[in-house]
């Protein structure tokens, strides 16, 4: 696989089309649903993702997920994040 392009802190990510993120009380944990299947996520994948709403930037995430979870120096993590889950088509950017 080739590496994912870099994702600005200034991009606008949003789910991608044809996925649906959602709490999936049985799992216990988000999962994102698609017409072919399922794939669940981790606690910081379904954390960043929640925040995809397609009003925030990635530096706004950055900054909700510092702020929630009272940690630093986390857009390096949420932006490589970003870049495979923009490779996997699980985001879009604007």
């Amino acid at each position: 696989m080739s590496e994912a392009l870099p994702v600005g802190m200034e991009a606008v990510p949003r789910i991608g089309r044809g996925f649906r993120l959602q709490w999936e009380e049985a799992q216990g944990c988000h999962v994102l649903l698609y017409p072919e299947g399922m794939v669940r996520l981790n606690r910081s994948a379904g954390e960043i993702l929640a925040r995809c709403d397609g009003a925030a930037t990635v530096a706004g995430i950055v900054t909700a997920l510092e702020t929630a979870f009272d940690a630093q120096n986390l857009s390096g993590d949420v932006a490589r994040f970003l870049a495979m889950a923009r490779e996997q088509r699980w985001v879009e950017l604007a």
